[in-house]
């Protein structure tokens, strides 16, 4: 029997290091609903996520990317019920006209901070949980522009209130 080859979702000769924004998408294990529930629907009660016991936990672990690499902010996210967005800003530092990058003081522009990251976040949150919370891999987009950014970012906010529209949506 002859297994499928995966087509990988990185941009092919791109450096995840360079300086840069990227919106990624990490989705729960058989997209199942982990994450939490949208509660709120209406005019005075604006829909919003909220988070299941996972969810806290993966929550917690996106608040402390930033910490894991001085280079590296979290600008946006949303933890949705089956997905998580994100908002990654990638600024490298400069030391002595040396790259830096992730948490070594050696100089590495090849380095591949973005995946590096993801992989070191989904493994917090699932030794914490006990067992593997995430699909393989994960979608990035490199956000290109001021437009494109404010495009995602409105995405993220309005997530909560377009989940039935939302192509991750899976009806209870």
């Amino acid at each position: 029997m002859e297994l499928t080859q995966r087509k990988s979702t990185r941009l092919q000769k791109y450096d995840y290091s360079q300086n840069g924004y990227y919106f990624v998408t990490i989705c729960a294990k058989g997209k199942q609903k982990l994450f939490g529930e949208i509660v709120g629907d209406g005019v005075y009660d604006i829909p919003q996520v909220k988070l299941s016991g996972i969810g806290e936990i993966v929550n917690k672990y996106i608040r402390q990317l930033d910490t894991q690499y001085n280079n590296v902010c979290i600008d946006k996210y949303i933890v949705m019920p089956n997905h998580i967005h994100l908002i990654v800003k990638i600024a490298t530092a400069q030391k002595d006209g040396n790259t830096l990058c992730g948490t070594s003081q050696a100089p590495s522009p090849t380095n591949a901070i973005l995946p590096k990251l993801i992989s070191l976040y989904k493994r917090y949150c699932n030794r914490e949980y006990g067992e593997n919370l995430f699909q393989r891999s994960f979608h990035d987009h490199i956000i290109r522009n001021e437009a494109d950014y404010q495009r995602i970012w409105n995405y993220i906010d309005t997530n909560p209130a377009k989940w039935k529209e939302d192509r991750f949506y899976i009806a209870d």
